[in-house]
């Protein structure tokens, strides 16, 4: 029986850790492409048991691959940032100038169901400790 030397278990570990890197990059550019290819809108806000849906009828959001965010109505716009974590299946978001109802958007949420034309995700605020969902739907 032949043994595996040791350069060749080297480069066995060295190929599995890249594939693995290969496939995470992957699946992160596919998640950017559709993220930051058309406009999304609220299709759902639930504050608690509220439904404040309608606070966010007109606005369309642009999500851009440089990690800046615009949300747009009646041609007023406010800008933030964005950012998705696919290992811990989340995405942060920040307006940091932008009021109600867009500002309810800042902060980390929980991504709990996705697919190419939406994403669902929960949101606790850490003082209220009102659970937030929101429905986002591409346009």
């Amino acid at each position: 029986m032949k043994r595996l030397s040791p350069f060749g278990l080297l480069l066995i570990v060295a190929l599995s850790f890249s594939c693995k890197k290969l496939i995470q990059q992957q699946e992160q550019q596919a998640v950017l492409n559709i993220i930051t290819n058309g406009n999304w809108y609220v299709y759902q806000y639930l504050q608690g048991d509220s439904n404040i849906t309608a606070n966010f009828s007109g606005y369309l959001f642009k999500f851009t691959t440089y990690g800046t965010v615009t949300g747009t109505k009646g041609g007023v716009s406010s800008t933030g940032t964005w950012s998705a974590d696919i290992n811990a299946r989340t995405i942060t978001s920040n307006f940091p100038s932008a009021g109600p109802p867009v500002s309810l958007l800042n902060g980390i949420w929980k991504i709990k169901d996705s697919g190419t034309d939406f994403v669902l995700a929960t949101y606790t605020d850490t003082t209220t400790h009102i659970p937030d969902t929101l429905r986002l739907q591409k346009q």
